[in-house]
């Protein structure tokens, strides 16, 4: 599988993006505009593109550079899912040249999930941290 890795999206990925949303209970609820306002607030944007532009994986990242960081939405295309590509955006993003340094990376996700992350040393031993929301 041959593909491309850009920093930011293209109006038609935009687009794509938004599409991929719409496929995840997590995220289907997403509106264009308010993808299009979220990537200009993120931090570091990992897509990949096939040679032909279409978007087939994205993960963004929020971050300060030096203590902190949160991966959100990894999401690969599901016609090509099972073919690796969420492991190699998973490295692209913790070996990101900006992100070396950064003392801790976190992420969210679902129970059945956690496997998938260990492999790049995520853990649910936080000691006595809890988190907390506030819903709008």
């Amino acid at each position: 599988m041959h593909y491309q890795i850009v920093d930011h999206l293209t109006e038609n990925q935009i687009l794509e993006l938004v599409d991929l949303y719409k496929n995840e209970f997590w995220t289907k609820n997403r509106k264009y505009q308010d993808v299009v306002k979220m990537l200009a607030a993120s931090d570091i944007i990992i897509a990949f593109v096939t040679d032909s532009q279409e978007l087939i994986g994205f993960t963004r990242i929020l971050t300060d550079f030096v203590y902190r960081a949160t991966i959100y939405d990894v999401i690969i295309k599901p016609t090509y899912r099972k073919m690796g590509l969420g492991a190699k955006l998973m490295d692209a993003a913790i070996n990101h040249p900006q992100l070396r340094e950064v003392e801790q990376i976190a992420l969210y996700c679902l129970p059945e999930m956690m496997p998938f992350y260990q492999r790049w040393g995520f853990t649910t031993e936080v000691g006595e941290l809890r988190l907390m929301y506030r819903y709008q």
